[in-house]
């Protein structure tokens, strides 16, 4: 009966595979590698792993599952014949555990589907996030309607208290919070090594263009 298990991150054999590998009994194996076990637990602070199989009448009895430094650690009780047979067994299976990981990178999706999914997720996210601010309208565009340039235009809110400057953005001054004049609107870029930037920035919704357009005092509707 062969059984190598293989996980995430470490390949394993049991004690069966090296019993038939090397034509020992079963039996007198896990006899010896409970031996072998004390002397392994005292320097590495470690116990040897254990599972269970059905033998051929049925019954439910214990193996050990063995990593490779463990097996070759016990191999070296074995004879020379033995001990060659699992350093080629243990050859054999770190090739078809290369081949596999091969296997699996080729199933992975393309540069251009991975960014599409990416844009799909991110996409998503952002229209969520900026849900509240859609129909909002940026400086910019609420400096047009003023026929001043944005940098005027955030000059003359900032004198007149109505806006403050604060960690490189503006933000709407504390007494007229609540008010639904604004909404924050969030952007996200890449640079060309991958770095994701994160922008919020403070917009205008209707009511706000309308109490602007009573303290500027000029007709933009």
């Amino acid at each position: 009966m062969k059984t190598n298990i293989i996980n995430h991150t470490v390949q394993t054999i049991t004690s069966l595979e090296i019993a038939e590998l090397t034509g020992k009994q079963h039996f007198h194996l896990m006899r010896d590698i409970r031996k072998m076990e004390i002397a392994w637990e005292k320097v590495t602070q470690s116990k040897f792993g254990c599972s269970t199989y059905k033998d051929a009448t049925g019954r439910t009895l214990p193996c050990y599952v063995l990593t490779k430094t463990e097996c070759l650690y016990i191999a070296t009780k074995f004879n020379d014949e033995a001990r060659a047979k699992l350093v080629l067994r243990w050859e054999e299976l770190e090739k078809a555990d290369a081949r596999r990981r091969m296997a699996d990178a080729r199933c992975l999706p393309e540069p251009q589907q991975i960014l599409a999914l990416a844009d799909g997720i991110i996409g998503e996210g952002l229209r969520m996030l900026n849900e509240p601010a859609e129909d909002t309208l940026t400086a910019t565009q609420v400096a047009k309607t003023f026929n001043m340039t944005t940098l005027d235009f955030n000059a003359v809110l900032r004198d007149m208290g109505i806006q403050y400057r604060r960690h490189g953005r503006w933000n709407l001054s504390d007494d007229l919070q609540g008010r639904g004049y604004t909404a924050e609107r969030t952007h996200v870029s890449y640079s060309l090594k991958g770095e994701k930037k994160v922008k919020v920035y403070m917009t205008w919704t209707m009511n706000g263009l309308k109490y602007l357009n009573a303290k500027l005092g000029y007709p933009n509707f």
